[in-house]
């Protein structure tokens, strides 16, 4: 990277003209600046930390070169400097604001009617498993059965540092590949479930206008259409401007289900402004669900060979069993590793 010098220059100023602006009280009469600032402070910690340690090993590297009796520990300094202007390179490559936020995950169920919706319960299950494995809480906010089993949709909140930044690399269509427990002549099916992670936008993030809001309300029903609450609890919530319509029936309260819409809403409306404004990642909840035809894939589950292949990275493992219990570690630091490699060759 040229000028890095002058980047670390340009960096060190940022940083302490917001720590400067962080130590003014009058920023905090406004929640939304406030949070903005803290957050691009929180976001240059790491850059900084990577090029104070570089420049010190860069100046010691240098003056070991200049003094005969520190020869010996010259390929030493000059192996941690390349290692450490590495990281400083990485630290300078923007990060996706979103990384640290907790995520909305939406599950439905794709191609290949009732064994689709039996494997996109299968998905959202092995999710939440993984949230588990990594300490993270999550909170089911609506499901939606299928008559045949399984789910048409479920829809869950994971709460925990740093969510987005694992489960973005969950959104997609996962293909399956299993003989039904329908079929009877033993043959394979191919089905389909999609997957959309958005990152949960603060109310200071996404400012909704009331009146930019169509509210109905309604009875809440179970599998088949019967009713299952003799009161409107049901809500559904359109947004007028974007035509965004969010129904939540779970709760027997309409005020929670409101509430619970409103998250989903807001997450959805983030998204869409990320969207916008990152045109080059490729409309991201959209692209992250495509149609969920079979073809559009980012993995596929393989149950004859015990076999998932993540056709994103071209990695292949054969314990399936784990996998759906939640041990997806490998594959997403293999896909973060693979984001690193791209941004560094773009940096470059």
């Amino acid at each position: 990277m040229p000028g890095l010098d002058t980047l670390v220059d340009d960096l060190e100023r940022s940083y302490a003209e917001l720590q400067e602006r962080m130590a003014d009280p009058a920023i905090y009469a406004d929640r939304r600046e406030a949070a903005e600032l803290g957050r691009r402070l929180k976001d240059l910690e790491p850059a900084v930390t990577a090029a104070r340690a570089w420049r010190r090993v860069s100046s010691d590297l240098e003056d070991a070169q200049d003094d005969p009796e520190l020869a010996s520990i010259v390929e030493e300094l000059a192996s941690d400097a390349a290692r450490l202007e590495d990281e400083l390179k990485l630290a300078l490559v923007q990060r996706d604001p979103a990384d640290d936020k907790d995520v909305i995950v939406e599950v439905r169920q794709g191609v290949g009617g009732d064994e689709a919706a039996l494997w996109a319960e299968e998905v959202a299950r092995m999710l939440q498993r993984y949230a588990d494995r990594r300490g993270y809480r999550t909170e089911t906010l609506s499901a939606s059965e299928n008559d045949g089993g399984g789910v048409k949709q479920t829809v869950f909140a994971v709460k925990g540092d740093g969510a987005y930044s694992v489960f973005k690399w969950e959104g997609g269509t996962h293909r399956v590949q299993r003989v039904p427990v329908t079929e009877s002549q033993g043959r394979i099916q191919t089905s389909t479930a999609t997957v959309a992670v958005m990152p949960e936008a603060e109310e200071v993030e996404i400012a909704i206008e009331e009146k930019d809001l169509k509210i109905d309300v309604y009875r809440s029903t179970g599998p088949g259409g019967q009713s299952v609450n003799t009161t409107d609890s049901a809500v559904r919530i359109t947004h007028v401007p974007t035509g965004i319509v969010v129904s939540m029936q779970d709760e027997k309260s309409q005020l929670q289900n409101r509430q619970k819409a409103m998250r989903v809403l807001r997450a959805r409306l983030y998204e869409a402004e990320r969207v916008r404004q990152q045109a080059e990642v490729a409309a991201a909840r959209r692209s992250q669900v495509g149609t969920g035809e079979r073809a559009e894939k980012i993995r596929t589950y393989n149950f004859p060979e015990s076999r998932l292949t993540d056709h994103r990275i071209k990695h292949t493992v054969h314990r399936l069993d784990q996998i759906l219990d939640g041990d997806l570690q490998e594959f997403t630091e293999a896909l973060q590793a693979e984001d690193r490699r791209q941004a560094l060759e773009t940096s470059a």
